[in-house]
């Protein structure tokens, strides 16, 4: 367990139960449906849990919705909800995930769990916008198609986090052919090379967002 990270987030024991409860039920569930790769499963809190915390680190404390697409087993949506619930914040956490399993397993988890979240099984294309303050997404898409995702469902002035790996650069690259977006690029010392980018400011190159 990384000490540092959780005393820097000051999460109560009481949520970290919450975790442990949900890192045993995404390790039953993923003999089933294999939520998650099975060889990470013996470092399901390192890999997972962790990873998907270290995005509570820049969460903005007056975010009403926060909307994580392509979450999957729930990493990092369920992770930061159990976070900032424990926080007692008012963000609301969207878990979009399209896959009817994984979303049957991420209202379970909830029920069992308590985490407060809200799940919808729908591609995020056909979703109307959501008007999201915060918006995440880990090991779903390039960086310039998570941007149209954004750009679809983020409020203005929307903030955008996502974990990248060692590539992270050449898809800022790529994606700065077609948007315009300040950036703060923060290590992740859970992986080598890995970065959480945070986003902001977020408009179609060559055209004011607020235009």
């Amino acid at each position: 367990m990384d000490r540092d990270l959780w005393q820097r987030l000051d999460v109560s024991e009481a949520a970290l139960e919450k975790l442990r409860l949900f890192a045993a039920l995404v390790e039953k569930w993923t003999a089933r449906i294999n939520l998650i790769a099975r060889s990470t499963v013996p470092e399901i809190w390192q890999r997972h849990i962790e990873d998907s915390a270290r995005l509570a680190l820049y969460a903005p404390p007056e975010a009403r919705l926060w909307a994580d697409f392509g979450s999957g087993a729930g990493f990092p949506g369920l992770v930061v909800a159990a976070i900032l619930q424990d926080r007692d914040w008012p963000t609301r956490l969207i878990l979009i995930e399209s896959d009817l399993r994984k979303a049957t397993f991420l209202r379970e988890a909830v029920r069992q769990t308590g985490i407060s979240a809200e799940i919808r099984a729908e591609r995020s294309e056909k979703l109307p916008g959501l008007q999201a303050d915060v918006v995440s997404a880990r090991a779903l898409a390039a960086l310039d198609n998570l941007l149209e995702t954004m750009d679809l469902h983020g409020a203005p002035g929307a903030k955008g986090l996502f974990p990248k790996g060692e590539t992270w650069g050449d898809e800022v690259a790529a994606a700065r052919k077609s948007w315009s977006f300040t950036l703060d690029a923060h290590a992740d010392p859970g992986h080598k090379g890995g970065i959480i980018l945070e986003l902001g400011n977020l408009h179609r190159a060559g055209r004011d967002r607020t235009a």
